[in-house]
């Protein structure tokens, strides 16, 4: 049984809806929750919702193949999968095909769609988008319809006889106007549910909300009918390394934003994740490689800089010349300071955080020197997405960089991939699916250096 819940755009509510029926779901069904594009915060509360990580399906980071084969490995043991799409059914890398797009991860997986409109002063006109969104692509197959912020219930009947008379689409529930059932945002979008001591909370009024608004036996019934697909068997990773080593994966609430899939990879190139918080950890654990994944490290960075003995022990990690892989948050882990709040020191830069997005898109990367998760000469695609930057110019760079940015800005002339020692950050997110030797690579690396 699957489940797309895409939205007619951005700001209609699709994670607080799909998050309250992951909720309400689970109270009788084994849940695999999924996100469609590069997203670690909406995953989370889906993650807290149904006690089983949320999974990231991506037509830009995946091949078709990809997507299914990480779907059926999600599914493994589970009822019934409940995939919240990205931005509006259609929106992708460019204004025609389908990469990127919620449109194309239905079309890999063969998936019916609930479309989720943003019903406020619409009734016939919500009929119009319903149509349009048909019409545009008849391989989707638009199964239902939920209308959020109906005003009333009158409001809700006249919207939704417009649309199942004029569309011939069933309208399978309306969720009143309510501002119990938002989420608080920041300037990275929805604050991380690891974040918030109350998040369950909130998760329970959704969850009690969507009974109450939507019919869960009918959506479950659409599920149903979703037909069997079989993998391609096309692995999203690859397996180089056979002998045990340990990598420290940095976890908390200020370092959160990591791919299901990447830990996976390490995992199956016979690495143990130690996991650590270098908020509230005194020191680094016995490990053999270090992985310093995304997150708010900004918001956090005067608690950072007093816990001295963490600094000072993935300092002298990297002095040893034992690699480092540290992503966006992490890399500004790595500076001198984010704002004036001493860090690591890895490189002698400043970062900041400035009002406005600095970088937000996919990305395409070639290698251009070797290091400890790639080769030079390979390319990759990944994301970026930060309101921060690194205080660096052509009179002060010291440092050689990895990777040229052929799509996106990266953090530095077109570049990106700060190296020093066996040290290697980033603002490039990566998945393991666009990168299939990152696990094997990191383990052998952190195999031989790290002893």
């Amino acid at each position: 049984m699957r489940i797309i819940l895409a939205g007619t755009g951005s700001a209609v509510g699709k994670t607080t809806i799909a998050t309250g029926i992951m909720k309400a779901l689970s109270e009788k069904y084994n849940v695999q929750p999924f996100k469609v594009g590069p997203d670690y915060i909406d995953p989370s509360y889906h993650t807290l919702a149904t006690g089983n990580t949320s999974r990231n399906l991506d037509s830009f980071f995946m091949k078709e193949g990809q997507v299914r084969d990480s779907f059926l490995k999600g599914m493994q043991g589970k009822d019934i999968a409940v995939i919240e799409g990205v931005r509006g059914l259609y929106e992708g890398i460019d204004s025609i095909n389908d990469i990127g797009s919620t449109a194309s991860v239905a079309k890999a997986l063969n998936a019916p769609v609930i479309l989720i409109i943003n019903s406020r002063s619409l009734v016939k006109s919500a009929a119009a988008l319903v149509l349009g969104f048909k019409s545009l692509d008849p391989e989707i197959n638009i199964a239902g319809v939920i209308l959020n912020k109906v005003k009333n219930e009158a409001h809700y009947q006249k919207t939704k006889r417009s649309i199942e008379e004029l569309t011939d689409t069933e309208v399978i529930g309306g969720i009143v106007r309510d501002n119990n059932i938002s989420i608080e945002q920041r300037h990275l979008g929805l604050v991380p549910a690891v974040e918030r001591e109350n998040s369950l909370k909130f998760i329970d009024i959704w969850s009690k909300t969507i009974k109450e608004s939507i019919d869960l036996d009918r959506l479950v019934e659409i599920a149903k009918g979703a037909p069997k697909i079989t993998s391609n068997i096309v692995p999203i990773w690859n397996k180089l390394n056979r002998q045990p080593v340990k990598i420290g994966v940095a976890y908390d609430e200020v370092f959160n934003f990591y791919y299901k899939e990447n830990i996976e990879a390490l995992e199956a190139n016979n690495a143990k994740i130690e996991y650590f918080s270098p908020l509230n950890d005194e020191n680094l654990p016995d490990i053999d490689g270090l992985y310093i994944g995304g997150g708010y490290p900004e918001l956090f960075s005067k608690q950072l800089s007093q816990n001295r003995t963490m600094l000072s022990d993935i300092k002298q990690f990297h002095l040893e010349n034992r690699p480092i892989f540290a992503e966006c948050g992490g890399l500004m882990y790595l500076m001198n300071s984010i704002h004036d709040d001493k860090v690591v020191d890895v490189y002698p830069y400043k970062s900041i955080l400035t009002d406005r997005v600095q970088a937000l898109k996919y990305t395409i990367a070639e290698v251009t020197q070797d290091n400890i998760i790639s080769k030079k000469g390979e390319r990759f695609h990944g994301h970026e997405f930060h309101y921060s930057k690194v205080l660096v110019d052509a009179n002060n760079i010291r440092h050689d960089m990895a990777f040229n940015i052929l799509r996106g800005k990266g953090s530095y002339n077109n570049q990106d991939g700060f190296m020093e020692k066996n040290t290697l950050a980033s603002y490039v997110h990566t998945h393991v699916a666009a990168m299939p030797n990152f696990g094997g690579n990191l383990a052998i690396s952190s195999l031989e250096l790290g002893g």
